[in-house]
Order: structure tokens, then C-alpha cells, then sequence
């Protein structure tokens, strides 16, 4: 039983396709099917049911992979100890974000780590909630800058600001002169929101009651895009209006001539972004110096006692 045969099927049994598993190890797709089963023989039992649709893990299987889970983090464990006698800020740090904060911050927080710790560059990756989950689990990322809620087992989190919500709209649009939107005035017919799989879509639905209502009954009215971006282009053009995390809804592209940012009336919908590491992870002083400056450069308000 070797480290490199766990890696093996807990990737297998993340992406259940042993191509997809065998490109995430850096392996060809042989090599990882006969670690599989010369891990499989070794145990004497069937860790994966295959059939030439699907690969599915096997009741067994499941505990295994989930022993051979905690084995790589300990591993990971040892192998960043030896470093931690070092500078913690003198090596590259893997952070990922959301899809929603990453393209908004990270034009901020680089220059600030490059000013405040220059020997610790980034590696940078953004992603959806659970990916970054898995990856950050897995090792493959030292920190992940999510919202809240994100609770997971032996994954320290901190709560970092709040970032309140803002409308996008056209310029001539009929709100374009009020001060402020209620919540409950949002017309669905007309929002367009991120598509299934982003948790600020989520966020949304949940802080819009009536937007949430007209979904369940009229799903086909509210229209769908892959990134805050493409929603933006889509509100320029006059198709409808959105709701945006603060830091998104500048007028980057755009003059006031075709769109224009609401605020929401008290109370304000927002959400709480956070970072996230591993209980394990041997640089404290980095992950400190990271929630500082991204603190530093975010334009939302830090949780008290954050």
C-alpha cells in the first residue's frame, strides 16, 4: 500500500470516471486503473463497482476512501512541517476564491501582498464552493476565501467583512432616479441572476423573497448566465437587471449613460465572506497576513471582531 494508490481512489472516487481521476493525478489512465486494483487485491476486497457506464464505490469502499482521506492529510501534514521552521511567508501560498470574489479582489489583494510580503507569491484559482472544497482538503489549495456559510470537518474558518448587495440596472430604467429599491419591488420577470451551482445566486434567492417566489412558480422568466461579467454586458444591453456583490458593481466597461448602481433600503441584503485552511496547515503567519490584507483592500465593512 503505497501513498501514491490512496491518492488514487479517493480521486476516483471524487470524480467517478477514471479518465477524469487519472488527468487529475498526472497519470495515464492505465497506471491508475492497475494502482486501483493492486490496491483492490492487496485489501482483498472491492473498493469500486465498475461497469462501462459509471464507477461507483462500494460500501467498504467508502470507508476506506475516507480512511485513505484522512492518511493523505497527514501525509500533507508532515510534508509542510518540515517547512515550518522556515519563513512562512518565503514560499508560494495556493489560494482559490469564488467565482463571485476572486476576479474583485484579487486586482487589490496581489499588489497588497506583494508590498507587505514580497517572497510569498500566489497560486491562484477560482472556482466553485465545492471544488475549492475538495481541493482545499485534498492539499491541493492552502486557503480558500468563500461565503458564509462553509462548514467543514477539521477546516478552520474565519469571517473576514461584510459586502452588502447592490442593483444593477439601465440608465433608463424608471428606478434610475430613486435613492434606493426595496427588496420586495424586484420584478423577476426582469433579473437576471448566475445559474445553478453559484452559491451567490443562492444568496440571492434567499435574501429576495419575491424573486424566490416568482422562480418556483415561473422559472422560465428569469434568465441565466455562467458569470457576473456576461450579466453585466446583458444589463448594458437593456435585457434587465441584477443583483451584484458591491465590489462587482462598479462602472468598470460602462459610462452612466447605460447603467446605473442602486443601494437596497434598510435592511440591506449581504453576505459574509470568509477565508478557510486546514486545522493542519504549518503557516499561521501566512494565512494572518492573507486575512489581513484582504481585509485591508476589501471594500466591504470586517465583521466586528473578526
Amino acid at each position: 500500500m503505497t501513498l501514491t494508490e490512496l491518492r488514487y481512489i479517493v480521486t476516483l472516487a471524487q470524480e467517478q470516471h477514471f479518465g477524469h481521476a487519472a488527468e487529475r493525478c498526472h497519470v495515464s489512465q492505465p497506471t491508475l486503473s492497475v494502482g486501483v486494483k493492486k490496491l483492490e487485491d492487496e485489501l482483498g476486497v472491492m473498493i469500486f463497482e465498475r461497469s462501462k457506464s459509471a464507477v461507483r464505490v462500494t460500501p467498504i469502499g467508502e470507508k476506506i476512501v475516507a480512511q485513505a482521506q484522512k492518511v493523505l492529510e497527514e501525509s500533507l501534514a508532515i510534508r509542510e512541517l518540515a517547512t515550518a521552521g522556515k519563513n512562512q511567508l518565503a514560499a508560494p501560498l495556493k489560494v482559490g476564491a469564488i467565482y463571485t470574489i476572486g476576479p474583485y479582489m484579487f486586482p487589490h489583494l496581489v499588489p497588497q501582498l506583494h508590498r507587505v510580503a514580497p517572497e510569498m507569491p500566489l497560486y491562484i484559482e477560482e472556482n466553485f464552493t465545492h471544488i475549492l472544497r475538495d481541493k482545499l482538503r485534498n492539499g491541493d489549495l492552502d486557503a480558500i476565501i468563500i461565503a458564509l456559510p462553509f462548514n467543514e470537518p477539521d477546516v478552520l474558518t474565519k469571517p473576514l467583512y461584510d459586502e452588502p448587495f447592490s442593483l444593477l440596472m439601465p440608465a433608463n430604467h424608471p428606478w434610475a432616479k430613486r435613492d434606493s429599491v426595496t427588496l420586495d419591488e424586484l420584478d423577476d420577470n426582469k433579473l437576471i441572476l448566475l445559474g445553478e451551482g453559484h452559491c451567490f445566486r443562492d444568496q440571492v434567492l434567499e435574501a429576495c423573497p419575491s424573486v424566490r417566489k416568482g422562480e418556483e412558480q415561473n422559472k422560465h422568466t428569469t434568465v441565466e448566465s455562467s458569470s457576473l461579467e456576461t450579466i453585466r454586458h446583458m444589463v448594458a444591453s437593456g435585457i434587465g437587471m441584477t443583483v451584484l456583490p458591491m465590489s462587482a458593481a462598479d462602472d468598470r466597461y460602462y459610462s452612466s449613460d447605460l447603467l446605473i448602481t442602486k443601494s437596497f433600503a434598510s435592511p440591506a441584503p449581504y453576505r459574509t465572506v470568509a477565508i478557510a485552511w486546514r486545522a493542519s496547515f504549518p503557516r499561521p503567519k501566512a494565512i494572518e497576513m492573507l486575512s489581513d490584507s484582504i481585509r485591508l483592500c476589501s471594500i466591504g465593512k470586517p465583521q466586528q471582531g473578526a
